[in-house]
């Protein structure tokens, strides 16, 4: 057997194991962030643990999981807020908790939220190990970790579950598994409005996958392998600058060949890190299990809208009545770009504006980085209905940064660009970024906090 057949063959640790490193140094970041909002608010005479799980949309979460739905409130300008705006899977989880432990149900949505959390870091180093290579998966994990917002992951808030959903939903879809990422998706609809985002990805990779599947057998001489060597394999067979010895049975000969280096002006120089050779292409499956998810994966987000709809008398889109009454709705950005467009008629706050055009620009640019590196659709697809649905919708601007949390993805470029520095350049730059949410963190939620 020669060199490159060993390296190939050889059997890869498996994957939880190899996102150890990752889960690792996310409950570092997180249980750092924790300590310090601990502290800052013992000091201001807060109760950690009340900001947490006992405000905000934490309250109405528990109100659902302990009384169930038909709560609202009506404010004095005529708004009526009713707690039918929140999906259901939550508090279901969060009643199970306090059915079968002594926990609160408070409680239980915050044992939930981290436990979820660390699923949610696990998925996106599955999907980013798929794509780009274990380094850039334990990077992806930790720059999702330090995120301004990060502290969201560990209060009793349903971002954890559903980005822990789509992201193994995705990996599930990278890898083939169709019956797997329709039932994930139907759970991320149970979850948030956003479910719609994952529904999106799941039909739009089974679509392409038929168009390939057909176009390969249209085309003479076409050879479609059903074995397909997955990310891991091609990557260590072309990994740039490797050797490749091969051996020609019976002749003697050998050849020896080098990968090429990466052509200047190519991927990686652009910020977008290279996926690995064969991490696009999907494994093949049986036309009726991807047909299957199809038709499994909206009917989380369809059940429940069309429940509320009945339940409302309203029809099948009584839920858009119900999120008008919070005055949530998509009106393509125009509601945003105002209240952007409002910071910049005076002086300081023109600085808060600046600030959000840059965010927004680095949002656009992260994501264009993505489709120019040729990430899979799936999460091309993905991204770019969460981006779409958080930036251009017209609700409270404030949540718009955890609104944004689930489009992980949006992080691979910067994670490929971390993962090239050396190992102690990239420590030191996850250590200052940790430092600084933890700070913000327990600011934010002494303060406004995440509407």
């Amino acid at each position: 057997m020669t060199d490159l057949d060993t390296r190939v063959a050889r059997p890869h640790a498996p994957l939880l194991r190899r996102a150890a490193p990752a889960l690792l140094g996310y409950a570092a970041v997180r249980a750092l962030g924790l300590l310090v909002l601990v502290v800052w608010s013992a000091a201001r005479g807060k109760s950690a643990h009340t900001l947490l799980t006992a405000r905000w949309d934490s309250l109405w979460y528990t109100r659902v999981a302990e009384l169930g739905y038909g709560y609202q409130v009506r404010l004095p300008n005529g708004d009526v807020h009713s707690n039918l705006a929140f999906f259901p899977l939550l508090p279901w989880l969060e009643r199970l908790g306090h059915a079968v432990t002594p926990l609160s149900y408070a409680d239980a949505g915050f044992v939930v939220s981290l436990l979820a959390s660390l699923a949610a870091a696990a998925g996106i180093f599955a999907v980013a190990d798929r794509v780009y290579g274990p380094r850039v998966g334990v990077c992806a994990v930790l720059l999702w970790a330090v995120l301004p917002v990060g502290v969201v992951q560990s209060m009793a808030y349903s971002e954890s579950l559903f980005t822990a959903l789509a992201a193994w939903a995705l990996y599930a879809v990278l890898t083939g598994r169709w019956l797997s990422a329709g039932t994930l998706a139907a759970l991320a609809g149970l979850t948030r409005p956003v479910g719609m985002a994952v529904v999106a990805a799941v039909w739009t990779a089974a679509v392409v996958s038929f168009v390939r599947e057909r176009g390969t057998r249209h085309t003479p001489g076409a050879h479609h392998d059903e074995h397909t060597p997955d990310a891991h394999s091609a990557t260590h067979a072309s990994t740039p600058g490797a050797h490749a010895h091969t051996h020609a049975p019976g002749t003697g000969a050998h050849s020896h060949t080098h990968a090429p280096a990466p052509a200047p002006g190519a991927l990686v120089s652009q910020g977008a890190p290279a996926p690995a050779p064969g991490a696009s292409v999907i494994p093949r499956a049986p036309l009726w299990r991807r047909a299957l998810a199809m038709l499994i994966a909206p009917l989380g987000a369809a059940g429940y809208v069309l429940w509320v709809g009945h339940r409302t008398g309203t029809g099948p889109l009584g839920y858009l009545d119900v999120q008008a009454g919070w005055r949530n709705g998509f009106d393509g950005g125009y509601a945003f770009a105002r209240f952007v467009g409002d910071k910049f008629t005076s002086f300081p706050s023109a600085l808060a504006g600046l600030g959000l055009v840059i965010g927004v620009a680095l949002l656009i640019w992260l994501y264009v980085t993505g489709v120019r590196g040729r990430q899979p659709v799936a999460l091309l697809v993905y991204t770019g209905v969460v981006l779409a649905l958080a930036l251009c919708a017209s609700s409270y601007f404030g949540s718009k940064p955890r609104l944004l949390m689930p489009a992980f993805p949006v992080l691979l470029p910067l994670a490929g660009a971390l993962a090239r520095l050396r190992v102690p350049r990239s420590a030191l730059v996850v250590a200052g970024l940790a430092v600084a949410a933890a700070v913000y963190g327990a600011f934010w939620l002494n303060g406004s906090g995440p509407p």
